[in-house]
């Protein structure tokens, strides 16, 4: 071969393995990809919850494919998430705290009483004039869609189920699942078979898993229960979806629970926004309100959903609640807050605006207490 030859064969050669590592690259790059869109595609397929095909409501805000917040969030993107994610600042969790579970709670209260008992994150016995409500009621080792894997408990819940008194009804905020528990709900309609209610939309999914003595309600839509309590879905500042593809395709809500000797309020999961001075404008002050401290953090990323201590402090001023009671913290790893990280913050907030303790209560896991009656609230 001439000299123009040995050159060529060379680098012919040397581009040989490098050609076989981009090879190599490019299906790895495949695989990965593939396995992502898989992963999406069962996402979207598999975990998504049914979307809301009824009339158009009358209380929320609805385009015709998706529910709407009354001041508008702009939804977090993957990217947002990526960022989150890789930048991470979690406080501390211990991996399992032993308590003895709390007392069985009184079998019902009387006429005019209030009495209120948390459970574990936004799970709440609330006593009224008689019945027996329990709000986004979970009991299970994990919130997530898949049985081996996601959020799981790191302590008990602070109310054996067995100790439950006989529940008359069920309220859901929305259909994430650290607070619509599928197998919760299950074990409650075995055991108790109550009324449950829902925002618009979330019907179906419960439907699905047998669940039928259910009822969806619009925004400030309202619906008389025994002995003379009514209640009514009130607007929050938050988002649903089970799934990647059914984004904020079912609603959203905080309930109202008036009774003879006023009115206890469940946020549910909420930013900061103007349904607090809505509803103290139509209901007037609460005697109670519960509300959320925790997965706060990072603020840039969750604020828009989910009020901070400080925030939550703000609300209860907001609505003039005579007594308000944290909730949302210290069971399930949602954010980067600290376990005990929501209450500290709440302690200061409320030392800082002014806020006697004894005004905004952090019970303990399992404690229940009667909320004194609006005339004797100081």
């Amino acid at each position: 071969m001439n000299q123009e030859g040995r050159p060529a064969r060379l680098r012919a050669d040397r581009a040989g393995p490098r050609r076989g590592v981009a090879r190599q690259s490019r299906r790895l790059l495949l695989v990965v990809g593939g396995l992502v869109l898989c992963a999406l595609a069962i996402g979207c397929s598999i975990f998504s919850a049914p979307r809301y095909r009824g009339p158009m409501p009358r209380g929320a805000a609805f385009d015709g494919e998706r529910f709407l917040n009354e001041d508008p969030v702009e939804p977090r993107s993957f990217w947002d998430v990526l960022k989150w994610k890789f930048n991470d600042d979690q406080g501390p969790w211990r991996d399992w705290t032993v308590e003895p579970p709390g007392p069985p709670p009184p079998a019902r209260v009387g006429p005019g009483e209030l009495r209120v008992t948390f459970v574990n994150h936004a799970t709440t016995l609330v006593q009224i004039d008689g019945l027996n409500i329990v709000t986004d009621p979970v009991w299970s080792e994990r919130v997530s869609p898949i049985s081996f894997l996601g959020p799981s408990r790191v302590r008990p819940p602070g109310i054996r189920f067995d100790d439950l008194p006989e529940i008359d009804l069920v309220v859901v905020s929305h259909n994430h699942y650290d607070h619509l528990d599928l197998p919760t709900l299950e074990r409650l309609r075995e055991a108790h078979n109550p009324r449950i209610f829902v925002g618009l939309g979330n019907a179906p999914t419960l439907r699905k898993a047998g669940i039928v003595k259910v009822t969806e309600l619009d925004w400030w839509q309202s619906i008389p229960l025994r002995n003379g309590v009514k209640l009514t879905a009130v607007p929050a500042q938050h988002g649903s979806n089970r799934g990647l593809a059914d984004r904020n395709r079912t609603l959203w809500a905080g309930f109202v629970f008036e009774g003879q000797g006023g009115y206890a309020y469940f946020a549910g999961d909420t930013g900061f926004g103007p349904h607090f001075a809505g509803i103290r404008e139509r209901f007037g002050p609460p005697r109670l309100a519960i509300l959320p401290i925790g997965a706060f953090r990072p603020q840039w990323f969750m604020q828009p959903v989910h009020v901070s201590p400080a925030e939550a402090v703000q609300a209860h001023l907001s609505m003039g609640a005579k007594r308000s009671v944290a909730m949302h913290f210290g069971t399930f790893q949602l954010a980067d807050d600290g376990q005990d990280e929501p209450v500290a913050e709440l302690v200061a907030a409320l030392a800082r605006q002014g806020v006697p303790e004894d005004h905004f209560w952090v019970l303990g896991f399992g404690e229940g207490r009667d909320v004194p009656p609006v005339e004797d609230v100081r």
